[in-house]
């Protein structure tokens, strides 16, 4: 079982900045692959970025060059840098975690006004 809490989401004007952080409640070495994903109003979930326990990472291509994912190991934490943001990056952000089994955070909303 692996608990994923999610913080950091919050309302930012467009252009600004926001760093996610998600804590595991285990060692993410143990974990195969962490993540964010993301789900706007009347849209599906999407992928965002991914990390995998050897430190290779994954991005959608919109998120390209404005997102970085990256971890910290010794917190057992992945975090999600998003600048330069858009009204179009309002959603709710889902931590992942995929063991044998995927795990999802409760989300963490992240409002961008224009």
């Amino acid at each position: 079982q692996v608990q994923l809490v999610e913080s950091g989401g919050g309302l930012v004007q467009a252009g600004g900045s926001l760093r996610l952080s998600c804590a595991a409640s285990v060692s993410i070495f143990s974990i195969v692959t962490m993540g964010w994903y993301r789900q706007a109003p009347g849209k599906q979930r999407e992928l965002v970025a991914t990390i995998t326990s050897g430190g290779s990472t994954t991005y959608a291509d919109s998120m390209k060059g404005r997102f970085t994912i990256s971890r910290d190991i010794a917190k057992n934490t992945v975090y999600l840098q998003m600048n330069s943001l858009k009204p179009e990056d309002t959603a709710v952000y889902y931590c992942y975690a995929r063991k044998a089994y995927q795990y999802w955070g409760q989300g963490t909303q992240v409002t961008v006004s224009t």
